[in-house]
């Protein structure tokens, strides 16, 4: 059985295509493109949640495209446990309509990043990081300019407690400080799971690196690794 992905195109996406690459590389076929006035999804093992500028960012970052028609499916179909992937304006998505906590906000520097950073893998054993190794250092893009995450001291302190943040920018040597965070982001997190670790939003763009040609590969086993636990 090969994995049943569907990737949801909003006015203004720019990273559904590259979405729907990475997935067909690893699925075995070419998964669903799904219109934001969809109203039914097909059967599906994992919803991507793109990056990009939805409805222009307008309001701000996923106000408006989390009341469009689709992210009622999406949400009821995470609510039954059907894998959710957000990535960039996908993490505000999954903000915005409350199926991950805290908010994404201007950049600390109040500057657009765009290049390549360090993460390291907080944990493994979700359908995402089956394929890496505990504190293994990724090089992933980020493409942002509202990627800093904040959330109320109770929520990341029930985030750490309940093993909850996927990712944190770092140093190539794994280090986690200041100096590592490009945007300012709480606890330097750059991704973080819901509570069944199903839903993994995450500011990186792991769509641009599965390839060496795109500068790094890093990103293809979060890909492989839905492809074996979730088809």
């Amino acid at each position: 059985m090969s994995l049943r992905a569907g990737v949801v195109v909003f006015p203004g996406s720019n990273c559904d295509r590259d979405g729907a690459v990475a997935l067909a590389m690893v699925a075995g076929r070419k998964p669903h493109m799904i219109w934001h006035q969809d109203t039914e999804l097909p059967p599906l093992d994992l919803i991507f949640l793109p990056g990009g500028f939805s409805y222009g960012d307008y309001l701000r970052c996923g106000a408006i495209a989390a009341h469009s028609p689709v992210m009622r499916e999406v949400v009821a179909a995470a609510n039954k446990g059907v894998a959710v992937l957000g990535v960039c304006n996908g993490f505000h998505l999954l903000t915005e309509s409350g199926l991950l906590p805290g908010a994404l906000i201007r950049n600390a520097g109040l500057k657009f990043v765009c290049r390549s950073v360090d993460l390291r893998v907080e944990r493994t054993d979700s359908p995402y990081a089956g394929r890496y190794s505990k504190d293994q250092v990724l090089s992933v893009p980020v493409a942002h300019g509202d990627g800093n995450y904040i959330a109320d001291p109770d929520t990341l302190a029930k985030l750490e407690d309940e093993d909850r943040i996927a990712f944190r920018y770092c140093a190539p040597d794994g280090s986690s400080s200041e100096a590592t965070n490009p945007n300012g982001s709480a606890l330097n997190i750059a991704g973080i799971y819901n509570e069944t670790g199903r839903v993994l939003g995450m500011m990186p763009h792991p769509e641009r690196a599965v390839e060496p040609a795109l500068g790094s590969s890093d990103g293809l086993a979060l890909f492989q690794s839905i492809a074996e636990v979730l088809a």
